[in-house]
């Protein structure tokens, strides 16, 4: 039978052995995957619409994240999140009837949101992004198409373009004497950084 010392010796042997295994195992395996953040103060969502008078303006509040399961880019998905009552053209009486009944009504609906559901490359710079926008309560597939512009310290300009039909989403209102059109364009201008991870991987053309 072994004497006490010696079992206290072979347990400490034991726990020195397995932490040591623990440590080498965990240095063998996977990376983390890229971690990026979006900066507001340089970033921006705007939107206009063909009129006979100007329609366009900016939303001064959102929120938007890009997030990654991987180092392929295309594993990566966009969540944005916009108050709707932060519309701002420049004129009150424009706004006040963006964010009236007739259009975004932001007192029943307050956000309006677009969810991707995947990443395509379709180019060295390009990307299509397909998703779920949902405004005023209504939920269609629509897809952003994004040039991205990238450099080598993990900073990047992401810019995107949506165009909608205002009719699929209930959004009515009209000024008078003014004609305006369906289609809307909302653009997204985001300024993205890498803040952990490895860098992403993309397809070479």
């Amino acid at each position: 039978m072994k004497k006490p010392r010696q079992l206290v010796l072979q347990i400490v042997r034991s726990l020195v052995a397995a932490l040591l295994f623990s440590t080498g195992t965990q240095a063998q395996s996977p990376q983390g995957v890229p971690a990026y953040k979006i900066t507001p103060v340089m970033s921006k969502i705007t939107f206009n619409v063909k009129a006979s008078i100007p329609i366009a303006g900016t939303f001064e509040k959102w929120d938007a994240t890009l997030a990654f399961t991987s180092a392929d880019a295309s594993t990566g998905s966009l969540d944005i999140h916009i108050q709707a009552d932060s519309v701002h053209t420049g004129s009150k009486h424009k706004d006040d009837r963006l964010k009236g009944d007739d259009c975004f009504d932001v007192k029943r609906y307050p956000y309006i949101t677009f969810q991707s559901s995947k990443v395509t490359q379709t180019g060295p710079h390009t990307f299509d992004v397909p998703g779920t926008f949902t405004v005023r309560g209504v939920s269609k597939a629509e897809a952003l198409t994004f040039t991205a512009d990238r450099d080598g310290a993990g900073t990047g300009e992401i810019e995107g373009t949506l165009w909608f039909d205002r009719r699929d989403f209930g959004l009515g209102g009209s000024i008078p004497f003014v004609k305006i059109a369906d289609r809307v364009e909302l653009t997204i201008d985001f300024k993205a950084t890498r803040v952990s991870g490895p860098p992403l991987l993309f397809k070479q053309y």
